[in-house]
């Protein structure tokens, strides 16, 4: 079976070598037909202390790492500075 692969943005980078990732998906409510955005928290790998807040990051299931990791960074876009 395939990994599954999620898209998010990181949140937090204070731990090492791991980031905080808020991964955002989209929903029609079943009663209600109202589209709703419900967001989760996910503690990923990064080996490299890479990825600061405000990055885009596709993030890739494995085998437990931590307590609360269970995902590693696959690849990410690091957000434009101004």
């Amino acid at each position: 079976m395939p990994k599954r692969t999620l898209q998010g943005v990181v949140v937090s980078d204070k731990q090492a070598k791991t980031i905080v990732v808020r991964v955002d998906r989209r929903f029609t409510h079943p009663i209600y037909k109202k589209t709703i955005r419900r967001s989760k928290n996910y503690h990923a790998h990064d080996e490299s202390n890479e990825f600061k807040p405000g990055d885009m990051v596709w993030i890739e299931e494995s085998k437990p790492i931590s307590k609360l990791k269970r995902w590693i960074v696959v690849r990410g876009e690091h957000k434009k500075s101004a």
